[in-house]
């Protein structure tokens, strides 16, 4: 099978693989619902055995889409829908649900709001990317990634070895929040700030512009688990979705097992 006919093809692995990101992100939302705002002990406990893995998935997620934005010809458009659900989303969170008596679910800078900033500057920067190659983007990531891992905690570099800290007035107000720069107080009950997520990002579109050049291996076209596949198209609707059904389901059990 040549590689023009290849490309004609869906490539369910990164559908499959996206979706079982999404799975594993709705369960554990779950269980951050059920042990956050109606104080169930064993969604505590699943919640805390989960939060060490909780970066893998999201990474996976974030990776998934660099690679998707190489084989999308709407990333502009892509971006500005996803900036605008974003958008929506901290308003809702932020705004409206505190207004009700919802405190604890706002969510300022979420992972929707860094993969519409990415994919923007994906947007408008990926021509000038072109001349660079794949390999050589994939490290310089790495590289940045590590260097900018520890911007939260007041630092630049690379942990002993090489150490610049940031000057404490950056991190006495929440103005730089996106870049991962936010006062003690600062709470996003969702948070993904750019530094050091997009590079995350940004290797994804590497990868996927090596294989959009050399080609996608065959094991990356059939079908393994379709229920994933369904999931990782359906990522965004289930995102936008799964928290207030969550809440509603968590609200209807909560008031049914008071009930006795």
């Amino acid at each position: 099978m040549g590689k023009a006919e290849n490309n004609k093809k869906r490539l369910n692995f990164l559908d499959e693989t996206r979706g079982f990101a999404v799975f594993c992100m709705v369960f554990y939302h779950a269980f951050y619902i059920g042990s956050s705002f109606f104080g169930w002990n064993r969604a505590a406990d699943f919640f805390d055995f989960f939060m060490p893995v909780q970066p893998l998935f999201a990474g996976i997620f974030i990776f998934i889409c660099g690679i998707s934005c190489t084989l999308s010809r709407s990333n502009l458009k892509r971006g500005v829908i996803l900036l605008g659900i974003a958008v929506g989303f901290s308003v809702v969170t932020a705004l409206v649900l505190p207004a009700m008596g919802f405190v604890g679910t706002e969510i300022y800078f979420g992972i929707l709001h860094l993969l519409a900033v990415s994919i923007l500057l994906y947007a408008f920067a990926g021509k000038k990317l072109a001349g660079l190659s794949p390999f050589a983007g994939i490290l310089f990531c790495a590289v940045l990634f590590a260097f900018t891992s520890g911007i939260s905690e007041g630092e630049l570099g690379y942990g002993n070895l090489i150490r610049f800290s940031l000057p404490e007035s950056l991190y006495e107000n929440d103005w730089l929040m996106p870049l991962g720069i936010y006062s003690p107080e600062f709470y996003s009950a969702d948070y993904f700030p750019i530094f050091p997520n997009i590079f995350i990002f940004f290797s994804g579109v590497f990868a996927g512009k090596y294989y959009s050049a050399k080609g996608y291996p065959e094991w990356c076209y059939p079908k393994r688990i379709p229920f994933f596949g369904f999931l990782g198209r359906k990522s965004l609707i289930i995102y936008v979705i799964h928290m207030p059904v969550l809440f509603a389901l968590a609200y209807v059990i909560d008031l049914v097992v008071n009930m006795f």
